[in-house]
């Protein structure tokens, strides 16, 4: 099979459907949330220094529920957090960051052993997991909080991301221009509570079950035939 086939593949056999019941869905989610209880809100400014034998990644992909649990699954990955970053709004909170006028997207931050799996790969995950070309929008989400953010934290991670980006690029995984920013790592600030480990807690939530569990499917089956691809091409 060629190059050209199996990338049609891959985009023809994980398109999503159903943009409209994913967006009831979604208003749905939004005031269930609205529902939590004040207790929870504990955000906090977490310190951008990983434990000895750690480093740390981040990256904005849209539902941050959707991406803990993708990273969560990623041999070599030790913890995530979901959060804020990319704004310029201290200490946000969920309710804030989406009216939109925070600058800041929701976001995770990923702790992971350099000896399983390297900052390359994650950087390969990130712009598998998600839908890199769709400005302000992953799936039913729509805002800039759900817009498209890969962070960095030095000039050599910026490297190697945009290395990748061309590799997707050329690989044409996705239709149309990629629209993902570009950001330095500064602050990461830990979302409130009820939303960690989301997926894990309230498996059968309805968002959890239309939207989260099919994306983390589609990510595992794109990125094992993606890997497949790439051998064969070597």
């Amino acid at each position: 099979m060629s190059m050209e086939s199996t990338t049609k593949n891959i985009r023809a056999r994980f398109t999503l459907r159903g943009t409209l019941l994913l967006l009831l869905v979604n208003t749905f989610v939004l005031l269930q949330c609205s529902l939590f209880s004040d207790k929870d809100a504990n955000v906090q400014k977490i310190p951008l220094q990983p434990k000895s034998g750690q480093k740390i990644a981040a990256f904005a992909e849209g539902c941050f529920w959707c991406s803990e649990h993708i990273f969560e699954s990623v041999p070599g990955v030790i913890d995530v957090i979901s959060g804020y970053a990319g704004g310029h709004t201290k200490n946000p909170s969920y309710d804030l960051v989406n009216t939109e006028t925070t600058g800041h997207a929701e976001t995770v931050l990923i702790y992971y052993d350099p000896t399983k799996i390297d900052y390359m790969e994650l950087c390969r995950i990130f712009f598998l997991s998600h839908d890199p070309t769709t400005l302000n929008k992953q799936g039913p989400d729509e805002g800039s909080s759900y817009r498209s953010i890969l962070f960095y934290s030095s000039d050599a991670e910026l490297k190697i991301a945009k290395k990748i980006q061309k590799e997707i690029e050329e690989n044409q995984i996705w239709q149309g221009p990629m629209v993902t920013e570009y950001q330095e790592l500064k602050e990461f600030y830990q979302a409130e509570g009820y939303h960690q480990n989301f997926i894990q807690n309230h498996p059968t939530q309805s968002y959890v079950r239309a939207v989260s569990i099919p994306r983390y499917q589609e990510f595992k089956s794109r990125y094992e035939l993606y890997k497949k691809t790439q051998k064969q091409t070597k």
